[in-house]
């Protein structure tokens, strides 16, 4: 069944857990799709996971354009949902609706997502007004890394656990149809959910959240270079495209790929022709 922001409504409703991953190309996201995972979020990640930058500051739009379209044409039943990069909403309401009807009309997106609670109500507003659907971010936002010190925790003492609950509630009244809880301790993120009517995705945020989200470099061991403590690696396959890798450099110089069941083959009295 195609999964929609409707299902996503329903889903919390019924009490059943949603299940998000990021993508970023169409292979990826077909077996996403073919093992029917509810939504593929093509992140802004893809800067750290796939373009090899610190963090996700440097994404650009027509970097997200270009990794939604691929992602859209993979995916028949989940829900794509593309980032927002940095700036490309911030700056103006018109920019935010300009952009996020680009993501939807050049990459095929069904819904877009942007970071930031009280700060970007206006552009929730005005991008949900314009016919397109939002899912917000709140707690640890990492495109404001360098407001933060870096990527920590949010929501530890009261006035920043309170500040939380208020923009969960801001983002909902502001007309969004789910919302990120990134880097939220487990206890406060299951009060969230809890008080707001649209599903919570968490990311770092405990088994209380209506769903969960993780960046499929983490969970299939594909990223080495850190991995987050909120993390699970479903698989090893890190491992096993380098185990893969080896075998394919020891038959190449061996000789024996490609054998004879890999050629083409040809009459030898045409190979006898050539001079």
């Amino acid at each position: 069944m195609k999964n929609t922001v409707v299902t996503f409504r329903e889903a919390k409703k019924e009490n059943k857990k949603q299940t998000m991953i990021t993508a970023y190309d169409y292979s990826f996201a077909k077996l996403f799709d073919e093992a029917g995972v509810n939504s593929i979020l093509v992140g802004d990640s893809v800067g750290m996971v796939s373009l090899g930058y610190e963090d996700t500051l440097p994404v650009t739009m027509e970097d997200m354009i270009h990794h939604t379209a691929a992602v859209a044409r993979g995916a028949q039943n989940a829900l794509v949902i593309a980032d927002m990069p940095f700036m490309s909403y911030q700056t103006s309401v018109y920019d935010a609706v300009v952009n996020a009807g680009r993501l939807i009309k050049e990459g095929h997106a069904q819904a877009v997502k942007l970071e930031g609670g009280a700060a970007v109500a206006e552009q929730i507003r005005a991008i949900v007004a314009a016919s397109i659907p939002v899912c917000a971010h709140i707690g640890m936002t990492p495109q404001s890394k360098n407001i933060f010190g870096g990527f920590k925790v949010q929501g530890k003492q009261v006035e920043a656990a309170q500040r939380i609950m208020d923009e969960a509630r801001l983002v909902e009244e502001a007309g969004a149809f789910a919302v990120v809880l990134e880097c939220v301790p487990a206890k406060l993120a299951a009060k969230v959910s809890e008080n707001i009517s649209i599903p919570t995705i968490g990311i770092g945020a405990g088994n209380g959240c209506d769903g969960q989200v993780l960046v499929y470099q983490d969970m299939l061991g594909l990223f080495s270079d850190f991995t987050p403590k909120f993390a699970k690696k479903f698989a090893d396959c890190g491992k096993l495209v380098k185990e893969g890798v080896g075998e394919y450099i020891k038959e190449v110089e061996s000789g024996a790929f490609p054998a004879e069941e890999h050629h083409f083959k040809i009459d030898q009295q045409v190979v006898d022709a050539v001079k």
